[in-house]
């Protein structure tokens, strides 16, 4: 018979919270991939059957999605994969834009030239996944140089707020990966790159901010059926406040 210690006890929830911290970690990166659906339904018993775990720390793993805005939870309903509606995806572009410039104009004065190296032969390895069509990859080099740019701006606050923005994108903006916007996003980190290398920090500002407009109005386009009219007039509106 185990005799029930405080060591025991500690380490029991220790390797719980282990536990749920890697179902997390796969039930995220599943949502975030495609594999699961917003509007999706979880369950604790179908997860964890699929990861060979007990349902208790699946339940902590919902508990901490939830958190995250990656799931909701409703009352006798269940766990449900988040759906971002379109307008609060604009929002989150727009607050994402004068994080990035200020992300671009730091690292303009910051950056060194290994980094810049670093960060290049991340476009490279981008424009070599978008000639070959492959959105897989694409996706995986595009999320890995925006973190290289969190990490060397060196603001852990920053980016723990921006890596949720992130997540929470993911869930609508999909569509927006072709082989034509491949081809554009990579032109357009290119140009980021330039910018940083040169230390011009007003240019790598601006081609940070433009760029996430630019995605932004590509969600527009192909989530909305309303006319996108009105979408140059807040842009430069946003613009102009930005500069101030």
């Amino acid at each position: 018979m185990t005799v029930s210690s405080p060591i025991n006890d500690a380490i029991a929830q220790l390797q719980g919270n282990s536990l749920a911290g890697l179902v997390h970690d796969e039930v995220e990166r599943m949502i975030l991939a495609g594999e699961l659906q917003p509007g999706a339904k979880l369950t604790e018993s179908s997860i964890a059957m699929q990861l060979g775990v007990s349902r208790g720390p699946v339940r902590e793993a919902f508990r901490m999605l939830d958190e995250a805005g990656l799931v909701r939870s409703e009352k006798n309903r269940g766990v449900f994969v988040r759906a971002i509606a379109l307008d609060e995806a604009l929002e989150i572009f727009e607050l994402r834009a004068v994080m990035e410039m200020y992300i671009g104009r730091k690292l303009a004065e910051t950056c060194t030239a290994a980094q810049t190296r670093a960060l290049r032969q991340l476009v490279d390895a981008m424009d070599i996944a978008a000639k070959a069509g492959n959105g897989q990859d694409f996706h995986r080099s595009n999320l890995e140089f925006h973190d290289s740019l969190l990490q060397l701006a060196g603001n852990a606050k920053f980016t723990a707020n921006y890596r949720r923005l992130i997540k929470e994108l993911s869930l609508i903006r999909r569509k927006n990966l072709t082989v034509e916007t491949m081809v554009v996003y990579a032109r357009e980190h290119r140009q980021i790159v330039k910018a940083i290398a040169a230390r011009d920090a007003e240019a790598a500002g601006r081609a940070m901010f433009e760029h996430v407009m630019n995605s932004r109005e590509r969600t527009l386009h192909n989530y909305s059926a309303q006319p996108a009219a009105e979408v140059p007039a807040r842009r430069r509106a946003l613009r102009t406040t930005a500069e101030a």
